[in-house]
């Protein structure tokens, strides 16, 4: 697929040329011009420009440049990495941080871009070799899934996605590395992993003698190092740190730059005790709350950022994990509602809502307010921010949230339905623990795999 923004670069020109000749013309009739005049006015002109720059008459061109042709920012193997390739993936990092990117940052950012598109394109190149090749088909139906994520069409999202900057070539470029990535290591690698049924059955005994400790769900950005880039790859983990306090995406960061297999799913480790993570990053997690990050951590082979995306004890049950039926009911403001006016109207919403006793009553309430009423079933309260999850916790079946809301998506309650306590988290079976060892092992078989690949690569740039 040719770049995009050549077009727009040939279009531009043209707009620009056709532009220059109208108002030259308008010009010409203006001041009552004819078509000698304005050949003198013409040669005039070229005559002074010529003078001010020393060009000779006869001018000859000795080669041929096309100003719509962009040069390469790196040919890697023989396949080209263009400029267009680099800002595409920039402005989807950009776009998952609000916008919200230094200059200083979107520099680093794009150094960053370049050598993940550079591994990306040798992921890619290897699982060809190897006679591994995605179809279309499947990276489009990836594609729609990415897009339904967003609550979009695909050709919403394709429309959403130029309005950024990017492009879906982009996004569809990156879950094609992705898939044949994850199964060239499936092919060449996970078969020569083994985990002994002892190194298992000692898990299982450490989880038993760890029941009612702390458990963290833990995602992880992982970048490597050697000796000689330590210190840059540090400051750039402190910079990905940074743009994360600041607002930006944990997963979208995890996705975009993280080595780590956990990439494709925004870095997510999923539930781990301290005792399974790497003793760097188990005394790192100990002291940490959730919504927490640390880093940059070093450990074998480079450094570490880790998010506690959520916490809780080992086999113990937590009222968390309790499933809820919820009515939801919304009122909607109409566009240019004020914030005063939305005051007004949020505080005659709460008033009505005080009434409803239970949700026996809640759809003709519902009406009656003119807002919109939903069942929402099995709601488990961990899923929900973390500020419902504390008022959710302390209410009965009957009662209901405060209002809650903004004015672009409206004001909205929770009623209270019904409730299911949750019981003790069910121990990891054989297999799971299993898998998840032969998991670590992959990923960092996979990593030396990588490594090797860019020593033997003929990369050129420009």
């Amino acid at each position: 697929m040719k770049p995009a923004v050549p077009c727009l670069h040939r279009l531009g020109s043209s707009f620009r040329r056709g532009a220059r000749v109208l108002l030259l013309s308008s010009a010409l009739l203006a001041t009552g011009l004819n078509g000698a005049a304005a050949q003198s006015v013409a040669d005039e002109g070229e005559g002074v420009a010529t003078q001010q720059l020393a060009l000779p008459k006869d001018l000859t061109l000795f080669g041929k440049v096309d100003p719509n042709v962009r040069k390469a920012t790196a040919i890697v193997n023989g396949r080209i990495i263009t400029g267009t390739d680099v800002d595409q993936r920039l402005a989807l990092i950009i776009t998952a941080n609000g916008g919200k990117v230094s200059a200083e940052e979107k520099d680093r950012l794009r150094v960053q871009v370049l050598r993940n598109l550079i591994d990306e394109t040798l992921q890619i190149q290897e699982a060809a070799a190897n006679d591994i090749k995605i179809g279309a088909d499947e990276v489009n139906q990836s594609y729609e899934r990415v897009a339904a994520n967003f609550r979009q069409s695909p050709a919403q999202f394709e429309e959403f996605l130029r309005k950024q900057g990017s492009a879906p070539a982009s996004i569809k470029r990156q879950i094609e590395g992705e898939l044949a990535w994850s199964r060239l290591l499936r092919r060449n690698i996970q078969p020569f992993v083994n985990v002994s049924e002892d190194e298992v059955k000692s898990v299982v005994d450490r989880l038993n003698q760890a029941k009612g400790s702390d458990e963290f769900r833990i995602g992880e950005i992982y970048l490597s190092a050697t000796p000689e880039n330590q210190q840059q790859i540090t400051a750039n983990a402190r910079n990905i740190i940074d743009q994360i306090k600041q607002g930006g995406s944990f997963a979208a960061y995890a996705r975009q730059f993280s080595e780590a297999s956990t990439a494709a799913v925004g870095g997510d480790l999923g539930w781990v005790r301290p005792a399974q993570l790497p003793n760097e990053l188990a005394v790192a997690a100990a002291d940490m709350q959730v919504g927490q990050i640390a880093g940059p951590i070093a450990v074998p082979g480079g450094v570490s950022v880790i998010y506690v995306m959520d916490k809780r004890k080992v086999l113990t049950a937590d009222p968390r994990d309790a499933l809820l039926s919820l009515k939801q009911l919304a009122v909607n403001f109409p566009a240019g509602t004020t914030e005063q006016q939305a005051g007004q109207k949020a505080a005659a919403f709460a008033a009505a809502v005080k009434e409803i006793k239970g949700c026996g009553q809640a759809n003709d309430m519902g009406a009656k307010m003119g807002a919109d009423v939903v069942d929402n079933d099995n709601v488990k309260i961990r899923d929900l921010p973390p500020q419902l999850q504390d008022i959710l916790l302390n209410l009965q079946v009957g009662q209901t949230t405060p209002p809650f809301g903004s004015i672009k998506e409206g004001v909205r309650v929770l009623i209270v339905c019904g409730r299911d306590e949750g019981g003790a988290a069910a121990a990891p079976n054989y297999e799971q623990i299993m898998a998840q060892m032969e998991e670590e092992r992959v990923n960092k078989r996979a990593r030396i795999y990588l490594r090797d690949l860019r020593r033997d690569a003929v990369i050129d740039y420009n």
